[in-house]
């Protein structure tokens, strides 16, 4: 089976640069929400429930300011993501205790297998940069989000995830 490229999926995806919300739910909704309202979803409320349902699992926030929240549901036919920032951070339970200030959601078909943990492993590593992390929060538009994650340097500079390709 053909590995998904995360830069693939992030290309596709889309990303806002600073959310409203101020908790943990509010800033899933406001993702799920972003994801709708740019046609990448058709049942907000069955991606919503899926994200949510998981979080109650094993919370999603990691080290260093980041949170990837995802899920795997039917209500998607391939991955979608959304991006964003929360400059101000938010308590989203995370591995060190510190709020989250790097969004990251990630939709997933139940079809897919384990290549969404591929794609979930290969973007931790790249947002483990410290300086993939500050020019995040120095973006000026969600695209620029997006750029900086999907750049070559990003990962293959570093011997991350773009520098063992695709095949």
């Amino acid at each position: 089976m053909r590995a998904v490229d995360y830069r693939d999926c992030l290309k596709r995806g889309c990303a806002k640069l600073e959310l409203e919300r101020d908790s943990k739910e509010g800033i899933i909704a406001e993702l799920v929400d972003l994801l709708r309202a740019e046609g990448r979803i058709e049942n907000r409320d069955a991606v919503l429930r899926a994200v949510l349902e998981r979080e109650r699992q094993m919370s999603t926030g990691m080290q260093h300011g980041i949170a990837i929240p995802h899920a795997k549901t039917e209500a998607v036919d391939r991955i979608v993501t959304a991006l964003a920032l929360k400059r101000g951070g938010v308590d989203f339970d995370a591995l060190d205790g510190k709020p989250s200030k790097f969004f990251l959601l990630m939709i997933s078909p139940v079809r897919l297998g384990p290549q969404h943990l591929e794609v979930l492993s290969d973007v931790s590593k790249v947002l483990s940069h410290p300086d993939v992390r500050k020019r995040l929060l120095k973006a000026k538009t969600g695209q620029d989000l997006i750029d900086i994650l999907t750049a070559d340097a990003a990962g293959d500079k570093q011997g991350g995830p773009a520098a063992r390709g695709a095949s």
